[in-house]
């Protein structure tokens, strides 16, 4: 592949995650009311403030790359989020319900921990320290933000019952 052709796919690749980004900033507020556990509610609350930080971190990225700060439509991400909206309205309000909004945001969660270790790749490839380093950055606090969901979900797994029946797996959707 011609380095101007892998630059392409690099650009497209960092506006798929900004406007990923983006829809998860929209969404987030109305996943962290929809929790029932403060615990929940807080660690997504937290994760909102980090995710405007993404948001910064592509956009410095572009201005790196002499590129214009856009997105293109991510329609991976909009399916995500349509599901994870599906999680906030089912069931009562409970950890039943909480245990299926984690499972919803750790879909999220490893979809951008692929795309970001993605881009990081191509940027290596290309050569972009500073872009590396962003990338790697972030890719590193999505996974700790799944490693805490896991976390909360692994608590919440004691007020449901059959929970000694539970599968010890690395995150809640198994």
């Amino acid at each position: 592949m011609e380095q101007e052709t892998l630059q392409e796919l690099f650009i497209e690749q960092i506006r798929d995650l900004y406007d990923a980004e983006k829809q998860i900033v929209k969404a987030l507020p109305k996943v962290a009311k929809a929790a029932g556990s403060q615990e929940l509610a807080s660690a997504l609350q937290q994760h909102l403030a980090q995710t405007q930080t993404h948001v910064s971190r592509l956009e410095r990225i572009f201005e790196l790359q002499g590129t214009a700060a856009k997105g293109k439509a991510c329609k991976g991400m909009k399916g995500l989020l349509e599901e994870g909206s599906e999680a906030t309205k089912e069931g009562e309000q409970g950890p039943l319900r909480d245990v299926a909004i984690i499972a919803a945001c750790q879909k999220v969660e490893h979809y951008e921990i692929s795309a970001y270790g993605t881009a990081r790749t191509l940027a290596d490839r290309l050569v972009l320290r500073e872009a590396i380093q962003l990338l790697q950055q972030t890719e590193n606090e999505e996974e700790q933000a799944d490693e805490k969901l896991t976390t909360i979900a692994t608590s919440l797994y004691a007020g449901l019952s059959g929970s000694a029946a539970a599968p010890k797996t690395r995150n809640a959707g198994g």
